[in-house]
């Protein structure tokens, strides 16, 4: 969230890495939200979905008569994005003949429709993402590395959510709320024993595959309170906890970071490892259950990760 608030006033194309599942369409959204350009179009194009005629059709647009079924001229997605933010989702499936258009747009700002000979020039941030290892691409020829380097000049990392599993209980209720709202269910909160459960799955989905879990819970709870029972697929593919020497490395640099910053990740690194209680993790860092409450809930206010959750769900924590 630093490096996009650092980013995203400026034009310069951004590359976001990271596995399917990860959030990094949101993560393009919060670019363009946070950007001069918030107030004009954000156009996403799923490069994966679309065979290559259809794909440079989508982008750049096509002339009537330029291919079988073009009965009209099109404007394809950068100009209806000018002024705006265009998000290409899995850059790295898209094919040599498309690359090349990219490559030259991305260089002079400017491109010609699908049989068309009239130039257009459009202002259209890019933002691109993909889950492939574009490095390999690069070595076995099928991505342009002159293109990799226009395309990556600002390049962000999506952190997997089995590397950042003290986000887990937040999302997890944020989930909880938006789904029970949705289905009109009157759902106050999650139990210790499957906070725990969350906790140890390995997440090979990340979020969506999370997001899919407490959707699917909540429409098979008849309880107020989510149970193992509402998981029985998680609760089968459980993984162990990591042990303090296994777990991934500290999230803030010492020295380097405020106090606030360690004690926040003291306190979600805790309630990772005790599955979630705030009591044992309060006995653990020798402070009250009533402050972890308070600090999830700043927490929860200071990263706008989800909506400050009512109280019953904060205590279910």
């Amino acid at each position: 969230f630093k490096t996009i608030r650092q980013v995203a006033t400026s034009n310069a194309s951004v590359l976001l890495l990271g596995e399917s599942g990860t959030g990094k369409e949101l993560f393009a959204q919060a670019l363009h939200q946070n950007s001069p350009r918030k107030n004009k179009p954000f156009i996403r194009v799923a490069c994966a979905s679309l065979p290559e005629t259809l794909l440079e059709s989508e982008l750049f647009g096509h002339e009537k008569g330029s291919f079988t079924g073009a009965i009209s001229s099109r404007a394809g997605r950068f100009e209806i994005a000018d002024g705006g933010t265009l998000f290409l989702d899995e850059i790295g499936d898209i094919t040599p003949t498309v690359q090349v258009k990219l490559l030259r747009f991305l260089e002079e700002r400017e491109f010609e429709r699908v049989g068309g000979n009239k130039t257009y020039k459009v202002d259209v941030r890019i933002v691109a993402a993909t889950h492939r290892d574009l490095t390999k691409k690069l070595e076995d020829g099928s991505f342009r590395e002159d293109l990799y380097y226009r395309m990556n000049v600002i390049e962000i990392h999506i952190p997997t959510l089995r590397e950042r599993a003290g986000d887990i209980p937040l999302l997890a209720l944020h989930f909880l709320r938006k789904y029970a709202v949705s289905n009109d269910k009157d759902i106050q909160g999650i139990s210790d024993e499957v906070m725990a459960l969350l906790l140890r799955h390995g997440w090979p989905g990340n979020v969506r595959e999370l997001e899919n879990a407490i959707e699917r819970a909540v429409v098979l709870a008849d309880q107020p309170v989510l149970a193992s029972v509402h998981f029985p697929t998680l609760k089968k593919l459980g993984a162990t906890l990591p042990t303090p020497t296994t777990a991934a490395p500290m999230g803030v640099a010492i020295p380097g970071s405020t106090l606030a910053e360690i004690e926040k990740e003291a306190i979600l690194r805790t309630l990772e490892a005790v599955g979630g209680s705030t009591s044992r993790a309060a006995a653990m860092l020798k402070i009250s259950p009533r402050k972890i409450q308070y600090k999830l809930k700043e927490y929860q206010q200071q990263g706008a990760l989800i909506p400050r959750p009512a109280r019953s769900l904060a205590k279910s924590v």
